[in-house]
């Protein structure tokens, strides 16, 4: 079976594995587990930020940043298709109390200009208090669309002039930095806090990291506490993490070039009408005429394929590392057959 549901579908290496095996461990919630500290220490470095919390998924990170960064009753900033707003279970009013203010940005991405004229009039006491801005790079709903780099740093001088802070949910944030040829520490400088995923492109079985300052993580770690986030012999997850960064990062240009792939084949059917632009992982595409997007997936899946009916009208293919370049033959053979 081609599993291009989601790249957060793979299975650990043999590799991966072993070094599973080979972690030592200890008990994190004392702060005693080797892997887990040194995954911490590896992971901020990378990013030039003082510190960074392990947690056992990407929502988790968010949530706890969003917790962190707010008080009851403020507002978060972010595009209408963000996945803090879209697939974390209302946790922005269930977590921290929140509002959101949303954004009809390009792809899942928002501008500067577009967040000036979210700001709420901090004197007027009927509205809600603007207080964070949250960026999802790569956009998932935006079909793994990335920020430029730019736009990033003329968001973060207008949230400086507005005293907002900003968050970078960076659930495939590696995938961009691949993409665009950027540096993790340039990101570092920009945001108040990152989320990074593990467990999607770069292969491990779970496993998110929220980065950010000594203090914030001091913060971030308490809240962890609270939303039953605290893992004991978590180092053999970690250690997954480690091998991950360590291995699988230049090989997302893989992942990409298959996802291109995919998307020049669906361009050339009559039952495909817009495919957004694919610059990572992501395939997202319209599904028109004598098929939908249910029909057409079930269609897929008759043929060993599994893709994801994201809407009536569209449907997603994310490539990893568990999908070779045959499976890829494979599907556009089947896709030129349809």
């Amino acid at each position: 079976m081609t599993d291009l549901r989601s790249d957060t579908v793979t299975k650990p290496t043999a590799a991966m594995l072993d070094a599973m095996m080979q972690a030592k461990v200890g008990d994190d919630v004392f702060g005693e587990d080797p892997a887990v500290n040194a995954l911490e220490i590896k992971t901020a470095a990378l990013f030039g930020m003082e510190a960074a919390i392990f947690c056992p998924s990407g929502t988790m990170t968010n949530q706890i940043a969003i917790k962190c960064h707010t008080q009851p009753g403020d507002e978060i900033i972010c595009d209408r298709l963000s996945h803090i707003y879209q697939y974390e279970g209302g946790g922005i009013a269930f977590n921290a109390g929140c509002s959101v203010n949303l954004i009809d940005g390009n792809y899942g991405r928002i501008t500067a200009a577009q967040v000036e004229n979210c700001i709420n009039n901090r004197n007027d006491l009927h509205k809600a208090y603007s207080k964070l801005v949250s960026l999802e790079n790569t956009a998932n709903r935006g079909g793994g669309c990335c920020y430029d780099f730019e736009d990033i740093k003329a968001i973060r001088k207008t949230c400086d002039a507005n005293n907002l802070l900003l968050h970078l949910d960076g659930a495939r944030l590696f995938n961009a930095l691949i993409a665009k040829g950027e540096l993790p520490k340039d990101y570092g400088k920009i945001f108040d806090s990152i989320s990074v995923c593990i467990s999607k492109g770069l292969g491990a079985p779970a496993g998110s990291l929220l980065i950010g300052t000594k203090n914030f993580i001091a913060q971030a770690r308490r809240i962890r506490k609270i939303f039953g986030g605290g893992m004991r012999q978590a180092g053999y997850l970690a250690a997954a993490c480690m091998y991950a960064l360590d291995n699988n990062m230049e090989r997302l240009k893989d992942d990409h070039l298959h996802a291109q792939k995919l998307a020049a084949a669906l361009q050339q059917k009559d039952f495909v009408g817009g495919i957004f632009p694919v610059e990572t992982n992501i395939v997202i595409f319209e599904v028109k005429g004598r098929y939908t997007a249910e029909t057409l997936s079930a269609l897929f899946k008759k043929n060993n394929i599994l893709a994801m009916a994201i809407s009536k009208k569209h449907i997603r293919m994310v490539t990893h590392l568990d999908i070779t370049a045959a499976m890829i033959d494979e599907t556009i053979e089947v896709i030129n057959q349809l």
